[in-house]
């Protein structure tokens, strides 16, 4: 694929988390977050976007809602779990987003909060329709996701450059 064509960036995050006596990163999800992982699944699907590729977050929430979304597509994407998605800022995202190889056209990373929410408004230099209204109004509630889009190498992904096409949340 050519750098020309716009890539597609879906920081999507993980659904309603259980609160048992377990490290934060073996939380598992609540019986809503199981819910929600699978509507988010459908709303994911219904966009239309072929993933090329998957970074998850290697804790057990983000685990768990990938395997309940994923199961909504039409086709697996390659998957990759990635410990650095875990408790990352969105500069450590963008650098591990950097390393993607240009071949992938459109990545899903899903992630935790605060770092997910960080990176979807800093990439957004701009938006379309009222996707950047819908984001501030609802935050970024679990099971939330932004599609981007920006045009270029990965490696030329950095603040502002991508453009918010969508937001959904469980609440809207």
């Amino acid at each position: 694929m050519s750098v020309a064509e716009p890539r597609r960036i879906v920081l999507f995050r993980h659904a309603k988390a259980d609160w048992p006596p377990v490290s934060d990163h073996e939380r598992p999800l609540a019986e809503r977050g199981r819910m929600d992982a699978a509507v988010a699944g459908r709303k994911l699907a219904d966009t239309g976007i072929a993933f090329d590729l998957a970074l998850c977050s290697t804790a057990v929430r983000t685990r768990e809602t990938w395997k309940l979304a994923v199961h909504e597509f039409p086709e697996r994407p390659k998957t990759v779990y990635e410990e650095r998605v875990y408790d990352a800022s969105p500069g450590e995202l963008i650098a591990l987003l950097n390393e993607t190889p240009d071949d992938a056209q459109n990545v899903l990373l899903v992630g935790h909060n605060p770092g997910v929410q960080g990176l979807a408004d800093i990439l957004a230099g701009a938006a379309e329709g009222d996707a950047r209204e819908r984001m501030s109004r609802l935050g970024y509630p679990a099971a939330a996701f932004a599609v981007l889009s920006f045009t270029g190498s990965w490696k030329s992904l950095e603040p502002g450059v991508g453009t918010l096409v969508d937001y959904w949340a469980p609440t809207e």
